[in-house]
């Protein structure tokens, strides 16, 4: 039986290694090094890294690679030029942490709703408040959300438990929906921007000064996407004078933030590290059963999901 080589993070090991089928070969690396000696042999790939750069070293090092597996839903950093120009099929993890950054999404609402960084505060100075710092109800309130994979799918669900309004920024118009030409112009109607799109050159700096300005002084943005959909200088200055009321972002740039950064300063900021997807113990798990589940289709010549467009980027 001739078989393929997949190469693989030692991080999926204990999840796949038993239920890999007879015809793979699999070879599973710890480090950048141990990735970088088995890419030139990899004809299946699944090379994540928390270093974008040292991740795309290794892809493009994968020369007789004909499929790229990820567990990440954004494909920014990987060179998506060179594995269009290969002929390479690369599916992400678009929907694997869908969940529980939808719930991120509600819990942020929530937490600048109710002013509830303000309650632990007082939790921890031993102090009993008499007034919630927080008076805010979602019923009711106006969310605009940009982006309707599956993560803005399951935020929308989610809020219209608690009777938010939401409208959809999507392509193709429809009841509830703006389309891209469309929403700018209605920013200051929304209590809530949320930011759940893809990064791709069209998303990049989608929202900075001009767009800010033009919401209302008492609406939040939430920021699950990437930090380089906004302009991060635009909002830090619309947040210090109050321009907006708040920001909720589990992104920025860069990332790591800088500990001098003054993002970390201004009250009115969340910064949430880029947990959302984090916050969850079922990643790994969805994504080794997909992926065993695709192993399955590859061999039988049958289409592998969720594929990426390498043209859009996502």
């Amino acid at each position: 039986m001739t078989k393929t080589v997949t190469v693989l993070s030692g991080l999926i090991r204990p999840l796949v290694e038993a239920r890999l089928p007879g015809w793979v070969e699999p070879r599973f690396f710890q480090s950048k090094e141990e990735a970088m000696a088995l890419a030139p042999e990899a004809g299946i790939g699944w090379f994540d890294m928390y270093d974008k750069k040292d991740m795309a070293a290794a892809i493009t090092a994968a020369t007789k690679m004909k499929w790229l597996n990820s567990i990440y839903a954004g494909v920014d950093g990987m060179p998506l030029d060179l594995l269009k120009e290969r002929g390479t099929v690369v599916t992400n993890g678009a929907g694997i942490n869908a969940i529980t950054i939808a719930e991120y999404v509600v819990m942020g609402m929530l937490t600048v709703a109710k002013g509830y960084r303000d309650v632990v505060r007082a939790q921890e100075r031993r102090e009993w408040l008499i007034e919630s710092p927080g008076k805010v109800e979602l019923y009711g309130s106006k969310a605009l959300l940009l982006g309707y994979g599956a993560i803005g799918k399951l935020i929308e669900e989610r809020l219209k438990g608690f009777a938010v309004d939401v409208t959809v920024v999507r392509r193709s118009a429809g009841a509830g929906t703006l389309t891209p030409d469309q929403w700018r112009a209605r920013l200051g109607d929304y209590d809530w921007v949320i930011l759940a799109v893809p990064a791709t050159p069209e998303t990049d700096g989608m929202i900075g000064a001009a767009e800010l300005a033009a919401m209302k002084p008492t609406a939040t943005l939430i920021n699950i996407a990437r930090g380089a959909v906004v302009d991060q200088e635009a909002l830090v200055a619309a947040l210090d004078a109050k321009r907006i009321a708040a920001a909720f972002l589990d992104v920025t740039t860069p990332e790591p933030l800088p500990a001098d950064d003054v993002l970390w300063s201004l009250d009115n900021a969340h910064v949430t590290m880029h947990l959302s997807g984090r916050a969850q113990d079922k990643m790994f798990m969805r994504a080794a059963e997909r992926f065993l589940d695709n192993l399955g289709r590859w061999h039988k010549g049958e289409p592998v999901e969720p594929r990426v467009d390498l043209t859009l980027g996502y």
